[in-house]
């Protein structure tokens, strides 16, 4: 009789168990079931909220253009009415000229957040896709990934100049280390025009820097081996190592500029740190101004030498009747390749030296006026 019982209690245990699994498993079911239905009306609700908004950022879009060609007809009409004004309209219409630019202004923060055609450039890279970012959070995350970005790739960069100038000296290191600077400032120019897509104001020679410098790392990618390569390889290292320096200097003092001056209001929070020099880092970084200036007289004698390196008889065009020279010595060397080399670098020079010398030049003219002003 024990035998029977224990048999019974035994069979029955695991259809009990059973059960109550079932059971649990129909109430997970509802519970999903329930927090299913409720995600289909979120969902709903944010379709529904996702059309409100591109209605309405269609109606933005299209009253900024209004407005804009409306402040262009006035401010073509002020400048006529320049020509027959007396001294109480002349008032009024710088008081209105300055409005107008205040306008301008607004509008471009306005459209900072309002999905717009990209540039000729993003255009040819991306496509037409919509990079606008429409949070400050996420717009903010951007500009945080990008000034890291190039404060890590300028480490990289800087021990990659040390390692094959001073460890290797061998030509598959060195298109290594081309190509990675070809990358970088691609990557570079692609970051920055999302960033001015979202409203980012970087303008002027900054901008057309890295498109320079990605056409120089360009050609000396494909510069091939040979007595004129070696001969500028040693100085060219040596100048990308101390440009990383200078670099590195700046990232980290523009950035406690930039900080103080979101903290004041004084900056927009989209502003960037830049391998030049501007008004708005005067206090703090004046100290970098001899280095600034010493690496673009280095880009200049990089030029110098790259002239005469052209100039010499032995740095020829490519020609069909030196292919058994080339054959035996493995080597060949382009004039025109080098005498381009030496005109980036010249252009380099000249647009940042004098992008600097006028910014200086700007900030001293104001300083003299507020004394003047005192």
């Amino acid at each position: 009789m024990a035998r029977l019982l224990a048999a019974v209690s035994g069979r029955a245990a695991p259809a009990q168990t059973g059960t109550m699994s079932l059971e649990r498993c129909q109430s997970e079911w509802t519970e999903i079931e329930q927090e299913y239905q409720q995600l289909q009306e979120t969902h709903k609700v944010y379709r529904q909220k996702l059309e409100e908004l591109t209605n309405l950022q269609a109606i933005c879009s299209s009253a900024i253009t209004k407005q804009r060609k409306a402040l262009k007809d006035l401010k073509h009409g002020l400048h006529k009415c320049t020509k027959t004004r007396s001294d109480k309209e002349t008032e009024v219409i710088n008081d209105l000229q300055v409005q107008i630019k205040e306008r301008q202004n607004v509008f471009f923060d306005m459209e900072a957040y309002l999905p717009k055609k990209n540039g000729l450039y993003l255009n040819l890279v991306l496509g037409n896709v919509n990079v606008t970012l429409l949070s400050n959070q996420a717009k903010f995350a951007y500009k945080d990934e990008y000034e890291k970005f190039k404060l890590y790739m300028t480490i990289i960069l800087m021990f990659g100049a040390v390692t094959c100038l001073f460890l290797f000296n061998y030509r598959v290191i060195d298109e290594i280390f081309n190509f990675l600077l070809v990358w970088y400032y691609c990557t570079l120019t692609i970051r920055e025009s999302i960033l001015m897509s979202n409203g980012s104001r970087i303008k002027g020679w900054w901008v057309s820097h890295h498109y320079v410098s990605t056409f120089l790392s360009g050609v000396m990618l494909t510069w091939p081996e040979g007595p004129m390569y070696q001969m500028f390889r040693s100085q060219f290292l040596a100048f990308s190592i101390y440009q990383s320096c200078v670099q590195f200097l700046q990232y980290y003092y523009q950035r406690g500029c930039l900080y103080r001056l979101r903290a004041l209001g004084e900056r927009n929070q989209l502003d960037l740190t830049v391998e030049g020099f501007q008004s708005w880092m005067w206090r703090g970084l004046t100290f970098l101004l001899p280095f600034l200036f010493f690496g673009h007289f280095w880009q200049l004698y990089n030029a110098v030498c790259l002239f005469k390196l052209s100039a010499r008889d032995d740095c020829k065009e490519w020609q069909v009747k030196r292919a058994a020279e080339v054959v035996r010595h493995h080597y060949y060397c382009s004039k025109p390749q080098v005498f381009m080399l030496a005109l980036t670098f010249l252009v380099l020079f000249l647009g940042n030296f004098l992008t600097t010398l006028k910014v200086v030049h700007q900030k001293l003219q104001k300083n003299k006026e507020k004394v003047k002003n005192n």
